[in-house]
């Protein structure tokens, strides 16, 4: 059972139906009572920053996630806006993230030369593992593509954080790896085959 954390951001219903379709049992919520008994975490998030971490808050999730993460380990897979929660802290607010990695939250900053590349980065690109212990790429080989809509991206102060990168104009970390923590910047509901591969791997953990 994989329990989808409603805290009124993100594609609930895609991710429920991705799980539905390689028949793995899933439920959303906001309450914290379920959270606590959570098997498995995923942690949405379509949005800006800092009203992610107030939503966060209204919905009274932070002792919960930080209790069921930090202290019992549970396995928790943030997407997108979801993973740079983990964070510090972003340059798109001003409010403390949760804190969970060491790194920060920074927009794509282009030099003049590199004006020709849009922000958002929207659409499908490649990602390059770094670290193939990380279980969330079982069964994977080739060209992996996944589905990219962001502004920022994840910087993480600790290079062993960073499980794969992808290119657009720089490198920046696409998936991160540490103990129960996974986090992804793509959206693996809209990523067809390798999206439902890597849920698929979460949810087999």
């Amino acid at each position: 059972m994989v329990t989808i954390v409603n805290y009124g951001m993100g594609n609930l219903g895609s991710i429920k139906n991705m799980l539905d379709r390689i028949k793995e049992k899933s439920i959303i919520t906001s309450d914290p009572d379920e959270i606590n008994t959570a098997e498995k975490l995923i942690l949405p998030g379509v949005g800006a920053f800092d009203n992610g971490v107030k939503k966060l808050r209204e919905f009274g999730l932070l002792d919960v996630l930080n209790q069921k993460v930090q202290t019992k380990k549970t396995p928790i897979l943030g997407i997108c806006l979801g993973m740079q929660l983990f964070t510090k802290r972003s340059e798109e607010g001003a409010l403390e993230g949760l804190g969970w990695i060491d790194a920060d939250t920074v927009r794509f900053n282009y030099s003049d030369k590199e004006r020709s590349l849009r922000v958002p980065h929207m659409g499908w690109n490649s990602i390059d593992i770094k670290e193939s212990a990380c279980p969330l790429f079982r069964e994977m080989e080739g060209v992996i593509k996944f589905y990219f809509v962001h502004s920022y991206y994840v910087a993480p102060n600790d290079r062993f954080v960073t499980a794969a990168t992808t290119t657009y104009g720089k490198e920046f970390t696409s998936v991160i790896c540490r103990e129960n923590i996974f986090g992804v910047q793509f959206h693996p509901e809209k990523s067809h085959r390798y999206g439902m591969q890597l849920l698929k791997n979460f949810t087999e953990l």
